[in-house]
């Protein structure tokens, strides 16, 4: 299947606020268009906090049919050495999943990661969601048996 990955660019603000619709719905989280537009356009406009990824369907038409994204958001961590990534949010439309495209955005955020001095790429999954565990083990995530906690502030 011909699809390309690249990095996404104001203009595709609402184009990235359809996916995140598709996935919040998919993972079960409540969507509040007006904040993620705002926390997007932040990203999009400031390449210091992160990097967002844009696979698109390259058969679709000149310009290519959004079909995922993945989100880096860079931090830093004495743990790690230094300068880290989380990857906040990556999906791929069902229609699309099993045909490696999600493998290709992977390994593209690795790329960017590595290009951005990142020492560690760390991610969240669900419990409950066993075939992307298994996925991002393959990929060479490994548990460090914690628990993710979040306080809002």
């Amino acid at each position: 299947m011909p699809y390309r990955i690249r990095m996404a660019r104001a203009g595709d603000l609402d184009a990235l606020l359809a996916l995140m619709e598709k996935y919040y719905d998919y993972d079960r989280h409540d969507f509040d268009r007006k904040k993620a537009r705002n926390a997007m356009r932040r990203l999009l406009e400031n390449r210091r906090l992160g990097s967002v990824l844009l696979a698109l369907d390259a058969r679709s038409n000149n310009n290519g049919k959004p079909i995922g994204y993945l989100v880096l958001a860079f931090g830093y961590s004495l743990e790690f050495g230094g300068r880290d990534a989380f990857i906040d949010e990556f999906f791929i439309m069902e229609e699309y999943r099993g045909k490696g495209i999600g493998k290709a955005v992977l390994e593209h955020a690795q790329k960017v990661a590595k290009k951005q001095r990142v020492n560690a790429l760390h991610l969240e999954v669900t419990k409950h969601n066993s075939a992307v565990i298994g996925f991002y083990r393959r990929a060479g995530f490994v548990d460090h048996d914690r628990y993710l906690m979040t306080r809002r502030t």
